[in-house]
């Protein structure tokens, strides 16, 4: 055989599982071949139980466990300058680089493992995927991402006292986390970011009202040193034109001597 087996890892972000799935069957390989990351791909050609399914090539990995990197247009592997921000990569030091070997973002024979996501859910339901659910551990942190999961408003309403910030605390998820024997368990959430509170609001009011007041005094001083400067010249002047005086004088009163 040309080809060795490939893995795919199955993933389905609507109910949470995960599968691995093992295929030998070099005419399903061959439709994978020389697609992209980010490609999608019709799931018939995986079997009959796959049909309707509609799935998203997110990464791989090759036979020596090297990731598929986005936007490297080969199938082979390449050594890349890598620095905090790049996939593949996790910096230990402040502005450290690295130079790291990945794979292209093309699929080929070399790839071992396949990452797939569903899309699109087919005909039939996946064992494994599409029958049970698996409930996210922790909830969304972002202030924006509370309110579009829980479809909460952010205007607040009339004869409301409170803002609307304590929606947000309100639908925070909490999970609890167990201390020992005996003890009474701790409940934790997450610290919301971005939440928009009025001391954040009184915060940015200040530090704008400061930014103002820095460039009023700026043009304050700016106007002083200009006002200083001209009359320093104007003085300097006034000299020179005193002394060019005196030395008239004198020279006339030495011609007449």
């Amino acid at each position: 055989s040309l080809f060795d087996k490939m893995k795919f890892n199955v993933s389905n972000p609507a109910t949470g599982c995960q599968k691995v799935i093992e295929i030998d069957d070099e005419r399903k390989l061959r439709e994978f071949f020389d697609k992209r990351m980010n490609q999608e791909v019709v799931g018939d050609v995986l079997g009959d139980e796959f049909k309707g399914y509609l799935f998203k090539i997110s990464g791989g990995n090759d036979k020596q466990g090297f990731p598929m990197k986005q936007g490297i247009m080969t199938t082979k592997r390449v050594r890349l300058l890598l620095k905090k921000g790049s996939s593949c990569y996790r910096p230990r030091r402040k502005g450290e680089r690295k130079r790291k070997s990945v794979r292209g973002c093309i699929v080929s024979s070399d790839i071992q493992v396949l990452n797939l996501v569903i899309v699109k859910k087919g005909e039939g339901e996946l064992p494994g995927l599409t029958d049970s659910n698996v409930p996210r551990r922790l909830g969304p942190k972002r202030a924006s991402r509370i309110r579009k999961l829980f479809g909460l408003n952010k205007e607040k309403k009339e004869g409301e006292k409170k803002d609307h910030t304590h929606l947000e605390k309100a639908y925070r998820v909490k999970r609890e986390v167990s201390r020992g024997d005996g003890k009474k368990p701790t409940i934790k959430m997450p610290k919301i970011q971005r939440l928009v509170t009025p001391q954040r609001l009184q915060r940015k009011r200040a530090a704008k009202s400061f930014k103002i007041k820095c460039g009023q005094r700026s043009r304050e001083d700016l106007a002083a040193y200009n006002k200083l400067k001209a009359q320093r010249a104007k003085e300097a002047k006034d000299r020179r034109a005193e002394q060019a005086s005196k030395r008239r004088s004198q020279n006339s009163a030495t011609k007449s001597s």
